[in-house]
């Protein structure tokens, strides 16, 4: 190779390994859009629920030509799909992958904003009998939009489940299933030589479902850990506090194991159930909310990953609605962020992470006792609100309004929720050593006001601990409750003050 043509591939290299170093400058949030439904809205509806939210982002699992007329000069950037049904077709023929871009793509272009192509969805482990093919049909697709002068607009990829990344952990480790190697290196140079990106679909639910309880809660939900709970990579040192960032570096080592060093990566799919069956007690609301929101928190303030640290992976959530079509168990149907009619399935709290996703109610958000959270634990954690930690614990006495239900779920639900507030709601403050969670219910009940609730609280949260209140009939008899040693000595010193 001449010395010209070997310094003008190092230029070329360079530049894209900056390119991807700089993805961080572009990262988003997108939103997957399913029709799985038996009520799904209109294109015109499902635009207007978009623009509502403020999403910029959107993944088409086709390209439909009704939704992207209604996507038509509203500005929005779309992904549309090749559905894996048509690969075989256009995988095997250049022509039908010009006929396709033609109906497809241009079309639509300029005024729908087509800027990526998703061709087929995980086809390795979902038709690996399509997998000769793969390559063929991203180059004759990639080869019309050339040829329609739509090759630099418009970047063409195939979303991969993260489960081709074999040992996985630690990162550093990772790499492809050497089965797909005459798939995946070509694969890669096509990326590679089109300044294209790898789409990768991150599911930490998943992961944490199937590591038989070695992958901790907090760890997929992006919770905040103590230093000692963190995982470490004994190749790299590098640390690694949620599941998210591990996978999405193993993609990037594993890419490194074949030489490909330059390659950027978006998650085309990630996101937390709301609902599940009785063998899935983890997909709940609470848990769904927390993952989306820390989620969407960690992208658009450019984290990024312990291996790249402050270049941010844009991700498209999946999914914008419940699909109640979808087959297989309850949490398939319920990964959606709205139902069908527009209604939210929870609220977001958003503070801090932009515009995107405008239901942003972070004041309504309240600490609660973690379901199942062991009794001890729970005691020894409101003990601590209630002495250490500052919390006015008073309104859980006898004949006061947070007395009842006496027990020590409720007690310590009300004095995490008060600590909480009292922190503005900083990070890591909703812990309590895992006994805490947030969540987006009030847990208000009767003349229990709580903070943070709409309705009225500061006369609860701030009276003075020895005042006792203008009706109280607390004998000096102890209160029976759940209150440990703390808020035992308060109701000593307040039915002393009631006597007097």
């Amino acid at each position: 190779m001449k010395k010209e043509e070997s310094m003008a591939l190092q230029l070329a290299s360079l530049f894209l390994a900056l390119s991807a170093v700089s993805a961080d400058e572009n990262a988003f949030i997108g939103v997957n859009i399913g029709t799985d439904l038996s009520n799904m809205p209109s294109p015109i509806q499902v635009v207007a629920l978009l623009k509502a939210q403020n999403i910029k982002h959107v993944r088409l699992f086709d390209a439909d030509r009704t939704m992207l007329l209604a996507l038509a000069n509203t500005g929005i950037q779309v992904t549309v799909s090749v559905p894996n049904n048509e690969l075989l077709g256009i995988g095997q023929s250049n022509a039908t992958a010009a006929n396709w871009v033609t109906h497809n793509i241009v079309a639509h272009v300029p005024a729908s904003n087509i800027t990526a192509i998703a061709v087929g969805s995980e086809v390795l482990s979902a038709i690996p009998n399509a997998a000769p093919v793969l390559v063929s049909a991203m180059k004759f697709i990639h080869s019309a939009l050339v040829a329609a002068n739509l090759d630099s607009q418009i970047k063409v990829s195939t979303p991969h489940s993260s489960s081709i990344i074999l040992d996985s952990f630690p990162p550093s480790q990772a790499f492809f299933n050497r089965t797909w190697d005459p798939v995946m290196v070509p694969l890669l140079k096509f990326l590679q030589s089109t300044g294209s990106y790898l789409m990768l679909n991150v599911y930490p639910y998943y992961d944490y479902m199937q590591s038989n309880g070695i992958i901790p809660l907090d760890y997929a939900l992006f919770r905040p850990l103590p230093p000692n709970k963190e995982a470490v990579d004994a190749n790299t040192l590098l640390h690694y506090t949620n599941v998210f960032d591990a996978i999405v570096d193993a993609a990037y080592y594993a890419m490194s194991y074949l030489n490909f060093t330059n390659i950027a990566v978006v998650v085309t799919e990630s996101g937390w159930p709301s609902k599940g069956d009785s063998f899935e007690p983890d997909a709940t609301i609470d848990n769904a909310n927390t993952y989306n929101s820390n989620l969407i928190r960690h992208v658009l303030n450019n984290t990024g990953t312990p291996k790249h640290p402050g270049i941010a992976v844009s991700t498209y959530l999946y999914e914008l609605y419940n699909e109640d079509l979808r087959p297989g168990s309850v949490s398939e149907k319920n990964w959606g962020l709205f139902d069908a009619d527009g209604v939210p399935v929870y609220i977001l709290h958003l503070t801090g992470s932009g515009a995107v996703l405008s239901n942003d109610t972070t004041n309504q958000t309240y600490c609660v006792a973690k379901y199942g959270a062991d009794p001890k634990m729970l005691q020894a954690a409101l003990d601590w609100a209630c002495g250490p930690g500052k919390v006015d614990c008073s309104v859980l006495l006898q004949g006061e309004p947070c007395y009842e239900p006496d027990t020590v779920v409720a007690h310590s639900t009300y004095a995490f929720d008060t600590y909480y507030h009292q922190m503005a709601m900083a990070p890591g403050t909703c812990f309590f050593n895992g006994v805490a969670t947030v969540t987006t219910t009030d847990p208000s009940h009767g003349s229990c006001i709580f903070p943070g609730s709409g309705g009225t609280n500061a006369t609860v949260a701030n009276r003075t601990a020895l005042a006792p209140a203008a009706n109280s009939t607390s004998s000096g008899d102890p209160p029976r409750c759940y209150c440990g040693s703390a808020l035992l000595m308060i109701s000593v010193l307040h039915s002393i003050a009631v006597l007097l």
